[in-house]
C-alpha cells in the first residue's frame, strides 16, 4: 500500500472573479465529495485580499489520487474563467500516470514541486 499524498494547487484569482470562483468551487467540492470517496480532504483557502487561493487535497494512497484526477480537465477549463494555476505541490509519491499529467501541465508555465519521500508523521482522520 502506498503512503498518503497531499496535493496543493495554488491559483491566482482573476480581478473581480472571487465571488464567481467561490460559487464554482463549492459546486466542484460537492461533486468531489459525492463521487470521489478516496479524496478525503478537499479544502480551499484564500489570502486576505482574495487574489490567491490554495486548494489542499489529501488522498490515502496514489490510487485515490489517480481516481480524483479523472475528469478534472473539464472542471479546470470552466475554472479558468475565474483563475489561473500558478503552481502545484505534491507531497508523497503519485502514480506515473498522475505524475506525467502534472508534468504536462507544468510544461505550460505552472511550477511543479514534488517531495516524494516521506520521512514520517501521521494523519488522524478522526479526532480522539
Amino acid at each position: 500500500m502506498s503512503e498518503p499524498i497531499v496535493f496543493i494547487s495554488n491559483q491566482r484569482i482573476k480581478e473581480g472573479k472571487l465571488d464567481g470562483y467561490k460559487q464554482y468551487y463549492r459546486q466542484v467540492a460537492e461533486l468531489t465529495e459525492a463521487n470521489k470517496p478516496g479524496t478525503v480532504a478537499h479544502l480551499a483557502y484564500a489570502n486576505e485580499d482574495g487574489t490567491a487561493v490554495s486548494i489542499v487535497h489529501i488522498f490515502p494512497d496514489a490510487e485515490s489520487m489517480e481516481l480524483h484526477m479523472l475528469g478534472v480537465d473539464e472542471l479546470a477549463k470552466k475554472a479558468s474563467e475565474f483563475m489561473e494555476i500558478v503552481s502545484f505541490e505534491i507531497y508523497g509519491r503519485p502514480s506515473d500516470t498522475v505524475l506525467e499529467t502534472m508534468k504536462k501541465i507544468a510544461g505550460s508555465g505552472v511550477t511543479l514541486n514534488i517531495k516524494p519521500q516521506p520521512i514520517g508523521g501521521y494523519i488522524r482522520f478522526k479526532s480522539g
